[in-house]
């Protein structure tokens, strides 16, 4: 078998895939309830026993995990990718103490947007195509020599009594054992990848996305001893089957990272609006703190009004992809805080670092926001996540793209704070174009609420001669390219795709917008090629486009604009 980058990825498309583990969750078979008890029915009780025993098929040790790795976990629905960006780039451009102590950084996200190499990061950078091969087949073939060695202990004990072999296994040839039957699924199996990275790399700071959830989640096999902090961000109704369909019931699994005598931050829930959002918002904070006390962590809840009193760091708009948004600044704090934690946890770990006054994070003021470090200050300004709040100029002409894969209504309503701030600060010869998909969710839905956002935070129509907050809209699926079969005589057109999500969500705009032109289309490549023939209608003036409703849909474009980008 070659144990080459092409090959590794074509292994890895082989495993099941997450969405076919989360569609066993549908529909939802928890319990609406906001009790701190994990729910009774549950096809999530067995992920972690099951994660354990794939890890020790893997060749990985727990007490490895404990002695070499110091790892901050990162849980929520909303902005845990921006943390883990912030916390990397807060570890990995430290002062010079702070970097020794912090040693190599290691950063494990999901999902990737161009290749799949951004999920395991070493110092800020995507691992190298050779050293993703090599982790990669580390794993998948101590998990074929588990199965093998499973399978004759198995032959071995059901034995005839004349010793002779017994026919149940005899069916199994060798090219089952090396594929994909005898590995984990999908994200199970790159969590154990960044995990044998990480070790063979002499990381010593990792920061560990949650996939889906907590409690449960593939990530959660982390000895307790090697968590230094945990955080939870913003909380929303998302993976209903697996998590619940209420903030209390989600809150439960999310604050499964809670470790035994660390902390763990929040964003302190007050509730907006109605009595009914009040009363969610209190019972999610009841479950989040029952949670914490019973797995005897700290919850350190930050509270908004702390964080407006700070204001956040502006991101450098001159680096691109760095995070902008002014919501961000809650993600920051969360990020500085748990931060401050790692790098306290590390010193007490390391009485010489300590001593010699490099460990800020000791201090009474490092615990306020108003006093962190200028490292960190910087840090913040250039941290870096593609795809979210990701600014990026047009080779071929004046076009900006405005790209976040944002894909629920909470989100969706601060990319509209975003975008309109950006389009305020441009003349009124602007036009602006949306490029939107959401497959999974209600898409019309998502389309009204950001038109709604968008307008309640632009003083004044992007066309004023029409009053529409877009001059055209193109609504398109994730395929890369349009749907053709070639062979050496003719070109022939493909199987048609649905396109039935993408209609409901134009006919929405054009409902609420009936001036605004949309086209419909199944895949990015011609979308790119419209919106870039509108824009240069313009007449030399600037166009700027959003594009949203989807990390996919977000990927799949940036495929697109860099089509020399690596897999």
């Amino acid at each position: 078998m070659s144990h080459t980058y092409e090959s590794a990825l074509s292994h890895l498309a082989a495993l099941q895939s997450n969405r076919a583990i989360t569609s066993l969750f549908s529909p939802p078979i928890i319990p609406a309830s906001a009790s701190s008890t994990a729910p009774k029915q549950d096809l999530n009780a067995l992920a972690i026993p099951e994660m354990l025993s794939w890890l020790q098929r893997a060749g990985l040790s727990r007490d490895d995990l404990a002695a070499k790795l110091r790892c901050i976990h990162v849980a929520g629905t909303k902005g845990k990718g921006s943390v883990c960006a912030y916390l990397t780039a807060l570890l990995v451009r430290g002062d010079g103490d702070t970097r020794r102590a912090v040693g190599k950084v290691g950063t494990y996200t999901s999902p990737h947007l161009v290749s799949v190499r951004e999920r395991i990061a070493i110092d800020g950078a995507p691992i190298s195509r050779d050293l993703f091969a090599r982790y990669f087949f580390e794993a998948w073939d101590a998990c074929t020599e588990a199965a093998r060695a499973e399978l004759v202990s198995r032959q071995a004990g059901k034995s005839g009594a004349d010793g002779g072999p017994t026919r149940e296994g005899e069916g199994i040839s060798e090219e089952e054992l090396q594929g994909p039957a005898t590995k984990p699924f999908y994200f199970r199996f790159l969590t154990i990848v960044a995990l044998r990275a990480f070790l063979g790399e002499g990381v010593r700071s990792a920061i560990i996305e949650c996939g889906i959830g907590g409690e449960y989640d593939s990530t959660n096999v982390l000895p307790p001893t090697s968590v230094t902090a945990s955080v939870v961000t913003q909380l929303g109704i998302d993976h209903v089957g697996m998590l619940g369909a209420t903030l209390p019931e989600i809150a439960w699994h999310k604050a499964g990272v809670c470790k035994p005598g660390r902390k763990c931050f929040t964003r302190k829930l007050d509730g907006e609006g109605s009595t009914e959002a009040l009363a969610t918002a209190e019972k999610t904070m009841q479950v989040l703190q029952q949670r914490a006390r019973e797995k005897g962590a700290t919850l350190v809840e930050v509270e908004d009004a702390d964080v407006e009193r700070w204001g956040g760091i502006k991101a450098n708009e001159n680096e691109a992809g760095s995070l902008e948004g002014g919501f961000q600044k809650y993600n920051q704090a969360l990020a500085v805080h748990a931060a401050q934690e790692h790098l306290r946890v590390l010193a007490s770990e390391s009485p010489t670092y300590s001593s010699h006054g490099g460990n800020r994070a000791n201090t009474a003021a490092d615990e306020r926001l108003n006093d962190i470090s200028p490292s960190f200050t910087s840090a913040l300004q250039y941290a870096r996540l593609r795809g979210r709040c990701e600014t990026r100029e047009d080779e071929q002409g004046p076009i900006t793209w405005l790209i976040d894969g944002a894909h629920t209504g909470e989100s969706l309503t601060e990319v509209a704070r975003w975008f309109s701030s950006k389009v305020i600060r441009d003349t009124s010869k602007v036009r602006t174009v949306l490029l939107f998909n959401q497959q999974d969710r209600d898409a019309a839905k998502l389309v009204s609420g950001l038109l709604e956002g968008i307008k309640e935070n632009l003083p004044h129509p992007t066309d004023r001669g029409h009053g529409q907050s877009f001059t055209h809209a193109v609504f398109s699926r994730n395929d890369l390219k349009p749907c053709t079969l070639k062979n050496d005589i003719s070109e022939e057109t493909g199987p048609e795709r649905d396109l039935s999500v993408q209609s409901a969500a134009a006919e929405a705009l054009r409902t609420i917008s009936p001036a605004t032109p949309t086209s419909v289309l199944d895949n990015i490549a011609d979308a790119v090629a419209e919106i870039r023939a509108v824009a240069s209608r313009n007449e030399g003036a600037q166009t700027i486009v959003l594009v949203t409703g989807s990390l996919h849909l977000a990927g799949a474009l940036l495929l697109t604009l860099e089509p020399d980008a690596e897999d």
